[in-house]
Formats: C-alpha cells, sequence, structure tokens
C-alpha cells in the first residue's frame, strides 16, 4: 500500500454543495482508499459549523477548516497560515478552485514536483487581478488537470505543457429500492429534468423559454427541476408570463434517494447551461452522466464542458442552449430511438466510475 502524505487544498467541500467540492470529497476519499494519507483544508461555508462537524466525523481522511472572516483579508491570513502548517513534510500536493492555485502554485517554498492543480472552469474566467493571479499560478505547477477538453481551452493561451484531462466521475449507486420506471414510455407525453442548482448557468431558464414551442408538439411535456430554488421566483414569474407555469415542478432540494426516484421516472436529461456574464461555466456536468447511469439520454450545450459529458448522437444530443428549434428537434430524435439512445447513455457512462477515473489519476501522480 502507498502511504504518501497527501494535502489536498480546495475551495469548496461538503457537505454544502458544490461541483468543486463533490470532485475534491470523492478524490480525497479514493486517494485515501488507494493508501494515501489525506488531509484535506477547505473552507466552513455553514454559520455555526454543525453540519460540516457532523459530516467530517464521518470520513476515512482529517478535514481542517478555516472559519472565514467578515473581513476577507483575515481569511486569505487565516488560510495561508494554516496551510503553511500543514504543507510541510506533504509528498502530493493538490490545489482546486480559486484560492487554492494562488496559494500553492505562487508558493515558493513548496518544490515543483509536489505542486498539482485541479481546473474546473469558472475559476480560469476571472478578470482583474484574480485573473493574473491564476495566470501566474498555473504554470507553476508539475501537473495540471483539466476536467474537460473545454476547461483546458480556456487556458490555451498560456501555452501550458503539463496539463491533461482526466474527467470527473461519479460514484455508483443501488437502484435496487426505487420503484420500476413505466413500462411504456408516452412518446407523446415526455417528462424533462434538470438536477442542479437553479441559476442561469445551469439553464433551467432556457428550458423554460423553449417550453411555448415545445407544448405545440407536446402539450402534455413536463418539466421537472431539481435543486437549490436559488433563482426559483424569478424563472417561475418568466413561466407564467409564457403560460407555460403547468408544465413545470419545481422540487427544490431533495435526498439521494429521491433524486434517484425522480430520474427514474423521467425520459430525459436536459442541462442547456449558460456562461454568465461574470464568467461562471460549466466545466464538466457530473450530473449528466449520473443520469446517463439511470439510463436517461441528455440533451445538453456543446459549448460549455457539457461536450465532455455527452457523446453527440450516441449517450445524446449536443446544442445551442439557446435555439429552441434545435432543442426540439433533439427530443424528436431520442424520442424517435429512445431504447438506444437509453442503452447507449447508460454504457457511456460506466467508463466515468471514480474506480476507473482514479486510476488516470494516480497514473499521472506517481
Amino acid at each position: 500500500m502507498n502511504s504518501k502524505k497527501m494535502l489536498l487544498v480546495t475551495s469548496e467541500f461538503p457537505p454544502q454543495p458544490g461541483g468543486i467540492g463533490n470532485h475534491a470529497y470523492n478524490l480525497a476519499t479514493q486517494l485515501q482508499l488507494k493508501g494515501y494519507k489525506v488531509t484535506v483544508l477547505a473552507d466552513l461555508r455553514s454559520k455555526d459549523g454543525a453540519e460540516e462537524q457532523q459530516f467530517d466525523a464521518t470520513l476515512l481522511f482529517k478535514v481542517v477548516r478555516i472559519i472565514p472572516n467578515k473581513i476577507s483579508w483575515f481569511t486569505y491570513i487565516q488560510r495561508i497560515l494554516k496551510y503553511r502548517s500543514l504543507v510541510t513534510k506533504r509528498d502530493l500536493v493538490i490545489a482546486s478552485g480559486k484560492f487554492s492555485l494562488w496559494m500553492v502554485g505562487l508558493d515558493p517554498f513548496l518544490s515543483l514536483s509536489k505542486k498539482n492543480a485541479v481546473i474546473h472552469g469558472t475559476e480560469l474566467n476571472l478578470k482583474g487581478i484574480p485573473k493574473i493571479l491564476i495566470n501566474k499560478s498555473l504554470p507553476k505547477f508539475n501537473k495540471i488537470i483539466a476536467v474537460s477538453k473545454y476547461t483546458k481551452s480556456l487556458v490555451f493561451s498560456l501555452k501550458l505543457k503539463n496539463i491533461e484531462v482526466i474527467p470527473n466521475g461519479f460514484k455508483t449507486f443501488k437502484t435496487a429500492k426505487l420503484s420500476e420506471p413505466k413500462i411504456n414510455r408516452d412518446a407523446n407525453y415526455p417528462i424533462l429534468i434538470t438536477v442542479g442548482n437553479v441559476t442561469d448557468r445551469k439553464g433551467q431558464l432556457n428550458v423554460i423559454k423553449a417550453l411555448p414551442l415545445l407544448k405545440e408538439k407536446y402539450p402534455k411535456i413536463q418539466y421537472h427541476i431539481v435543486g437549490i430554488p436559488t433563482m426559483k421566483e424569478m424563472f417561475k414569474e418568466v413561466a407564467f408570463k409564457l403560460g407555460v407555469h403547468n408544465s413545470i415542478i419545481f422540487h427544490g432540494e431533495v435526498t439521494g434517494e429521491r433524486k434517484h426516484q425522480l430520474l427514474k421516472e423521467s425520459d430525459i436529461f436536459v442541462m442547456l447551461s449558460n456562461k454568465t456574464n461574470t464568467g461562471d461555466v460549466e466545466g464538466f456536468g457530473i450530473a449528466v452522466i449520473e443520469a446517463n447511469f439511470m439510463g436517461l439520454p441528455a440533451i445538453g450545450s456543446g459549448n460549455s464542458g457539457i461536450a465532455d459529458a455527452i457523446k453527440n448522437n450516441c449517450s445524446g444530443k449536443l446544442i445551442n442552449p439557446i435555439d429552441a428549434n434545435a432543442f426540439l428537434e433533439a427530443i424528436n430524435t431520442i424520442l424517435k430511438d429512445y431504447t438506444n439512445y437509453s442503452n447507449n447513455a447508460k454504457e457511456w457512462s460506466k467508463q466515468f466510475d471514480w474506480k476507473i477515473i482514479i486510476k488516470k489519476y494516480l497514473n499521472t501522480f506517481e
């Protein structure tokens, strides 16, 4: 067994939501199982820390949390001091997320051979001083892993030679306890679903705006929205104005079991993600792969990291997220050949199992 000591510095970590945090948790878990002695450095994101304390007690590895200060500079100082106390005698250091890249990449005392980075997407589209810091820190890493080809393209101008693509992984789950889906899917009554924070980036609003056209072809169409209802009220207002509110169900946050049940009862997973005005982008789209595992074909944005999560014309369709006609055509295509798309989606998802993905990380690190 490997006995190397590893420090993972991340801008997000469960139990609070976030794609970077989910990735960091699974990476840390898999490396610990492979024999690394893992320590995670992350921020405390709940008000009193009770959620984190309960969650951390269940883990196989140690998590050190930074309590944010109302004055941001104090928080940065706390991070640096705690990082310096943890980084000594580490065989491997991985940075994931904005401030993590700055802190590890620009550390003058840490040898190059120990520095590794994971880049996701949004942290690469910053502006001003944060952008300068990212551009200065990335060349200082020994290895850089991008979670998608799209993410890698965001740093093309830096001409990095030490970068490779390893997609996000997902943890497979048992579905035996779930009730069986309807046996005969009604092609005239498609059920669409999106799982993710209800925001501009995730693209739920693009689906809502397309519903008037979709309802001309599929009057009984349903759209299920699962996730933190951040912009729910604004999106509901748009739905009412368009007269499609009766076709939409906002579920809010749900348990993992309930999410899987909703996926199993749906027909097509949809993620028509946008690049927001602040530079927020979809780096990969692991929710797509999880839906594929359940047998759902997917329709997603071709101009984001989702292009790596969907095998076009096989596990689903890639489209322009704001083209309602292309969206309708994609639905038509999938429903006409649903069994093949569903089977292809299940097969496609297998390569993203964390048990497979971690081997690629180990090959890179070792």
